[in-house]
């Protein structure tokens, strides 16, 4: 069987936990930050888990990612 292929997109936006939970940067932050309120910004800081829904979808991109 041939290797299967990794989306590239994938592996540089998200990162699998020990868990196995998948864990990806906080989602609005690019621009426009005059517009959002300081607790959007405050609450937004860092990186968040996913939910399972889209975690399933995640790992699907990343067939090897432990």
């Amino acid at each position: 069987m041939p290797k299967m292929k990794t989306k590239s997109s994938a592996k540089k936006r998200f990162k699998v936990t020990a868990s196995g939970r998948v864990v990806a940067a906080q989602a609005g932050k690019q621009h426009g930050m005059i517009k959002r309120s300081n607790k959007f910004l405050r609450n937004a800081r860092g990186t968040t888990t996913l939910c399972s829904a889209d975690e399933k979808t995640v790992k699907s991109y990343m067939p090897y990612a432990r």
